[in-house]
């Protein structure tokens, strides 16, 4: 009898943790794309919600595409519109002044895995800012970038398929 209760004692504990396991891995497992209601903007127009972290490409008048993304560090975050002013696959990375101290080579040419813009870029406000990817997925969520709006590799290959040159962007 005692053994047949340590074995349900053992089994129920392994339950429990594999049940806690789970559970923290959902936690931190990244939010991935979807589709939610959204109003209020324009179809075809980007907009970035930087107490989110989220970008929402506005589909149609009641719903939008939701990605997470990481954004600009506390005294480098900006609000305003925009539009997107080029769209750029493995684009090069130049450092920005502030940056290219010593700090990052002046340079990073597009492809290299050192490059913090990922796969695919689309620029705005003269090329000062850009929508991009990240070789860095852990920081996607965060206020992490100089500026700069962080996605998925994946999400933005999708984003960089659905805008064109010209497309409204609002970051709030």
């Amino acid at each position: 009898m005692v053994l047949v209760l340590r074995r349900t004692a053992l089994f129920v504990a392994i339950v429990l943790l594999w049940a806690l396991l789970a559970a923290g891995a959902a936690r931190s497992a990244p939010i991935d794309r979807e589709v939610v209601a959204f109003s209020g903007f324009r179809p075809g127009t980007i907009v970035v919600k930087t107490q989110e972290r989220r970008l929402y490409y506005v589909v149609d008048r009641k719903r939008a595409l939701r990605f997470p993304v990481g954004v600009g560090k506390t005294g480098w975050r900006w609000s305003g519109r925009a539009v997107i002013e080029g769209k750029y696959v493995k684009p090069a990375w130049r450092a920005p002044p502030e940056l290219a101290r010593g700090r990052y080579a002046p340079v990073i040419p597009g492809g290299s895995p050192q490059n913090p813009m990922g796969v695919a870029a689309l620029t705005m406000r003269n090329g000062e800012y850009a929508i991009h990817g990240t070789n860095n997925p852990g920081s996607i969520g965060g206020f992490v970038s100089h500026g700069c709006i962080r996605m998925y590799n994946r999400d933005i290959q999708e984003l960089y398929r659905l805008v064109n040159v010209g497309t409204p962007v609002i970051v709030e």
